[in-house]
């Protein structure tokens, strides 16, 4: 690994292990093994490199966890292909709780920043193509607009069911099953 790789894996573990607001600088250099000033050199600020390396954590860990329940409903139908997604997000939640914390420790941080929301809206796009492409991946019947739409939100219930997840782990506020409830009645289905 270069530099660069070095302090996004040693952010990861200090932010993990000591949150957001606790991770200095020189914690995270000292975990890379690199200088303090690699992190201006390669990232501008400890507050960029904090925000990609969350993202690109929840990105993995999250994002790969949803593709493969996305992919894992091919086959059925896009209302289906929900409801399992949704099923099993409880569990995505749980493999990735520590992440999560430090993602919504950010999130303060990052709305307070101008330059930080740019960063962010970048991010955002991507994870938004992404979860388009695999919703149209996994049911080619659906139109490219009609993915997309699905995928942004699936994205914005992640983000709700995420939080309220982490507020009572042992409850799931909504679960696949009612929210195919859900979308059949406001379909009148």
């Amino acid at each position: 690994m270069g530099n660069r790789e070095d302090l996004l894996a040693g952010a990861r573990k200090v932010i993990l292990e000591r949150g957001v607001a606790k991770a200095t600088a020189r914690d995270i250099a000292a975990a890379a093994g690199v200088s303090l000033a690699a992190i201006g050199y390669h990232f501008g600020s400890k507050d960029r490199l904090v925000t990609e390396a969350l993202s690109e954590a929840l990105g993995t860990g999250m994002g790969d966890a949803m593709d493969e329940l996305i992919a894992a409903g091919a086959g059925t139908s896009p209302l289906a292909g929900l409801t399992s997604l949704w099923n099993g997000m409880p569990e995505v939640f749980a493999n990735n709780h520590e992440a999560m914390l430090a993602s919504l420790e950010n999130i303060v941080r990052i709305v307070r920043s101008d330059d930080a929301r740019a960063q962010l809206g970048d991010r955002l796009s991507e994870a938004f193509a992404d979860l388009g492409a695999h919703v149209h991946a996994a049911h080619p019947e659906l139109d490219a607009a009609q993915a997309a739409a699905i995928g942004r939100m699936y994205f914005v219930i992640a983000q709700g069911l995420g939080i309220l997840w982490l507020l009572d782990p042992g409850e799931v506020a909504v679960d696949g099953d009612q929210l195919a409830v859900a979308v059949r009645a406001l379909t009148g289905q």
